[in-house]
Formats: structure tokens, sequence, C-alpha cells
């Protein structure tokens, strides 16, 4: 049976996850492009730099985030001249947080299909005289549209799983910063198992249903089939 907390929780992690997979989707695509198209020598660096989170403890990135937000930080102080506030222990900063811990699953779908797509149809919309901000749009974009759907799917399901990033950066505010899967760590240390198997079993079925829907949207997948 879920509680007051439980549901509060719930509501604040798919919050979290929906703002979060819609700034990646913004930000990310850009850098997505830049990174199929470029052949500067700066896309090995960048790339890295995007990819850190998969490798790197989420109590790292959590940890230098917490310095650079905290107030004596150049994020931090910067915010408090511009009158937000400190970001860390609030739901600003656990959106921040969860931008930079799950850019790299939103930005390399995006990546591999641009590439995917090739030079052909690009130069056939320049030799019908579309800008390029218009071939982006009209052409590269909805090509590139299951990379998009794959991004949005592993942004959101990536965020909603976080736990060490986010504890953190937000700590343990019920209503305000503690999503389920913190929830889930106070329910065992309490000894609330059965509290915890509703909200783990969830996290579960949640997880079988995202990769589910990747198969399924998987093209190769649907060949094979």
């Amino acid at each position: 049976m879920l509680t007051p907390a439980d549901l509060g929780a719930i509501w604040l992690t798919l919050k979290l996850a929906g703002v979060t997979t819609l700034l990646l989707l913004l930000i990310g695509t850009p850098i997505a492009w830049w990174l199929a198209r470029t052949r500067s020598w700066w896309k090995g660096p960048v790339g890295a730099v995007v990819a850190l989170p998969i490798v790197l403890p989420p109590t790292v990135l959590g940890f230098y985030l917490l310095l650079l937000m905290g107030p004596n930080g150049p994020v931090g102080r910067f915010t408090e001249w511009a009158g937000i506030g400190l970001l860390p222990f609030s739901f600003g900063g656990l959106v921040v947080a969860s931008v930079f811990y799950s850019m790299p699953f939103v930005v390399q779908p995006i990546q591999n299909a641009f590439e995917a797509i090739g030079d052909g149809p690009l130069e056939a919309a320049a030799t019908l005289r579309a800008s390029p901000l218009d071939a982006f749009f009209s052409v590269a974009v909805p090509l590139a549209r299951p990379g998009f759907l794959t991004a949005t799917i592993l942004g959101f399901a990536h965020t909603v799983g976080e736990f060490g990033v986010v504890l953190m950066i937000g700590g343990n505010i019920p209503d305000k910063t503690r999503v389920v899967s913190v929830l889930i760590y106070d329910h065992v240390e309490a000894l609330e198992y059965a509290q915890a198997h509703v909200l783990a079993g969830g996290m579960v079925v949640f997880a079988f249903l995202v990769l589910l829907a990747l198969y399924l949207l998987n093209p190769t997948g649907r060949k094979r089939r």
C-alpha cells in the first residue's frame, strides 16, 4: 500500500525525469549534431566529457557539482548574485545534476542517428536550395526520429533510476528532493521491507517496460522477427 510519502516521492521523481529529459533534448541535440558532423580534433575530448558519467561514480560527480554549486563555488556565487539562491538541496539542483548525469544517454543515441543519415540526404537538400537550418529540421531531424525516441526513453528512465548523484546534491528532504530511489533506501534502512518491496517492484517493472519498448522500437529487431 502506497503512503502519501511514497506518492510524493513518485510524483517528484516523474517530475524530475520529465524536466530533465526535456532539457537534455534541447541541450543534447546541438551537441549530438556537432559531434556527428565535425571533423575537429575537439570531437574526441568533447565526446569523452559527454560520456564521462557512464564510467564515473555518481558520488564523484555529485561531489564536484556540490562544490561548484555551493556557497564557495563559482556557480553558487553566481546564482546567489543573480538572486536565485543556492542550488544544492533544491529541486533545481536535482535538475542540474540529473542533466549532467544522464547526458550521454541522450546525446549518444541522437549522435548515432545523425551519423547513420550520411551526407546524401543533406546534399540533396542543398541542391534544392535548402539552408543548413532548414535541412536540419526538414531532413536530419525526421530521419533521426528513432534516435530521438531512444534518447527520450533512455534519458527519462536513467533519471528515474538515479540514486548517488541526487542524494549528494539534494539530500533527503520530503516532497522537495526525496525521490523514489532515496525513499527505497530509507525504507530498507528502517527495516520497512514491505514498503520497500512495493517501490522496488515498481522500479523493476518500469525497467522491464523500458527495455521492452527499446527492443520493439529497434528497426533491426523488427526486421529479424
